[in-house]
């Protein structure tokens, strides 16, 4: 156990330094794992971590994020903001609850909280301050809304989940459905709660005809296809995740190329992107299990496990207590990080109290969702912060503040209730 806790602190000592956190990781566990082993058996388990990012099932990560870089290039963010616009935004307050509702549906094609983040910048914002919304006000709402991205399927967050701690990565993205819709709530009535104290900081849009709306709602028959092939394919037992993620890269190539957005140096840009993101994201993964093949040698979930039980506090408790750490440490760490990091510390103790792996796994997501609005390291901010420069940083925190509200309101209530997260699950057979 000593040299586990030894680890972490040599871990964020680097960290300190400005190593970035995937080759931190990668350090101590590697050396670690040489101190307690060998160091041919550590060279052994780094190559067998290198050779496993090559599997098959893992394929699935690209696939999902060329098709978020896909349907990004095809405009059908746009698309989903005027058709939520048409319904509600002429309310007060309806152009940020128009946000929240494109970006849920961006997020159920796209399965990134920082690309939906950079898409709806350019697509709700302007149109935010057409309307003299306030600028923190519409910057919050922006950066709240793009984190359903990661809790709304298909979600990279979740499949990344799902090979860790060997559970259906099926199961999980219909466990994660109500708890994303239930997010989505939240944060829409967090925006009725600001504008009905403050109505200056949401004035109400112009009225759209019937006619306008039904033309909105015949232009998001693509993202409403995709999403239905994507899901409906899976479930509907037609293909395997990873045979999902393939058929929806191929359809939003296919929507971009028929909406003429998809040029040869725009295809150029989008597999660059897509091969840069998965680089990064499969690094971290690299880093973060060569960290976990020390920490299973230092015994330290076993300890952790045994030091809570012998206690015999209420599971909820440990929970609760849990979530409070994910809070804390996303303060300091980015998201993915964050999770790899973590679970395999936690994953064990949860278990062996009875929880089920999958509802974890969804308050995991939930929690890291906060963590990418929170101070200050919140990305979301940041990525915000970099498409509208113009917008001061601490201006976009103050605008969060409410939503952060809004998420801890949020998972008080599926921590209460596990069956909100289980239902859809069961009710598939999953």
């Amino acid at each position: 156990m000593i040299e586990g806790l030894l680890g972490f602190a040599a871990m964020f000592a680097l960290m300190a330094l400005r190593v970035p956190i995937a080759v931190a990781m990668g350090i101590v566990g590697f050396v670690g794992f040489a101190f307690m082993r060998s160091w041919p058996a550590a060279m052994s388990s780094a190559a067998g971590e290198f050779t496993d990012v090559g599997a098959y099932t893992l394929s699935v990560v690209p696939l999902f994020v060329l098709m978020g870089n896909f349907v990004t290039r095809a405009g059908m963010s746009r698309d989903l903001y005027q058709a939520a616009y048409a319904f509600i935004g002429h309310r007060r307050g309806g152009l940020a609850l128009s946000t929240i509702a494109a970006c849920a549906g961006f997020g159920a094609i796209c399965g990134s909280s920082l690309a939906t983040t950079a898409t709806m910048a350019r697509v709700a914002m302007p149109e935010m301050q057409r309307f003299n919304y306030s600028t923190a006000f519409a910057a919050g709402t922006v950066c709240a809304g793009a984190t359903l991205g990661i809790l709304i399927p298909p979600s990279v967050i979740m499949v990344i989940y799902g090979i860790m701690t060997e559970q259906s990565i099926g199961a999980l993205f219909a466990a994660g459905v109500i708890p994303g819709l239930v997010a989505m709530g939240f944060y829409m009535l967090a925006s009725v709660w600001v504008t009905s104290r403050h109505p200056e900081y949401g004035p109400p849009g112009e009225r759209a005809s019937w006619a306008e709306r039904l033309k909105a709602m015949r232009s998001i028959w693509g993202v409403v296809l995709l999403f239905a092939i994507v899901m409906g394919g899976m479930y509907g037992g037609f293909f395997t995740p990873t045979e999902a993620a393939g058929v929806g890269a191929m359809g939003g190539f296919l929507f971009a190329l028929a909406r003429r957005s998809l040029t040869l140096p725009v295809l150029r840009d989008v597999l660059v992107e897509s091969a840069r993101t998965s680089a990064m994201l499969f690094l971290i993964v690299i880093g973060a299990s060569l960290f976990a093949n020390f920490l299973n040698f230092t015994e330290l979930p076993n300890a952790l496990k045994d030091f809570v039980t012998q206690f015999q506090i209420h599971p909820i408790v440990v929970i609760v207590a849990i979530c409070a750490i994910y809070v804390v440490l996303g303060t300091a760490m980015e998201s993915l990080s964050m999770m790899l990091l973590t679970v395999p510390i936690f994953f064990p103790l949860v278990t062996s109290l009875g929880f089920d792996p999958v509802w974890f796994g969804i308050l995991v997501v939930c929690v890291i969702e906060i963590s990418l609005i929170t101070p200050p390291v919140g990305m979301n901010i940041f990525v915000l912060s970099s498409v509208m420069p113009q917008v001061p940083t601490t201006t976009i925190w103050r605008g969060v503040v409410p939503f952060i509200y809004a998420d801890i309101l949020r998972m008080s209530v599926l921590i209460a209730f596990p069956s909100i997260t289980l239902f859809l699950p069961k009710w598939l057979g999953l």
